[in-house]
């Protein structure tokens, strides 16, 4: 009983100091390829000059999008759409829990980019750990989550289906 009690805290904490709760962290290791990189929103300051890209569809960037992101898309995605990006420049991808932005970064590297990050958890992550989120005119509380079953793990900001 001590045993469980234990690993019952112990989670407990670990879900406090980082945010996230196990289910969310099992889900992202099982989306993730273990050999693409990723970065969380806390290591993003060792990126000097990093680019963000914004890898969902427009009405989800229309929503909401981390500062001075530039949006590339999905299914609409092209490598013309970040032709002028320098390829030795860091860039960061990111959806809303980094799936759609893994295939996007790898396309990247393919074309060339050798400095490509996966925002770890995607911008639900983001705005779980308090970080901002813009829309077009100044800063929202607003993420588009994406469906009903994937909003479950965006735990705040106010939700957005369209």
């Amino acid at each position: 009983m001590k045993t469980i009690f234990t690993l019952i805290l112990l989670l407990s904490v670990t879900t406090m100091t980082w945010g996230q709760s196990l289910a969310y962290k099992t889900l992202l290791k099982g989306v993730y390829d273990k050999n693409f990189p990723t970065v969380t929103p806390e290591d993003l300051s060792a990126l000097e000059r990093a680019v963000f890209l914004d890898t969902r569809e427009k009405e989800e960037f229309e929503v909401s999008h981390l500062q001075d992101a530039i949006w590339v898309g999905y299914d609409s995605f092209s490598i013309e759409s970040v032709k002028n990006l320098p390829k030795d420049q860091p860039v960061v991808v990111y959806c809303s829990i980094g799936a759609r932005s893994q295939d996007i970064g790898k396309k990247l590297q393919e074309a060339g980019f050798d400095k490509v990050y996966n925002l770890y958890g995607g911008i639900f992550h983001w705005v779980n750990e308090g970080y901002p989120v813009f829309d077009q005119t100044s800063e929202t509380q607003k993420v588009h989550a994406y469906s009903k079953s994937w909003g479950i793990w965006l735990n705040k900001g106010e939700k957005v289906y369209n």
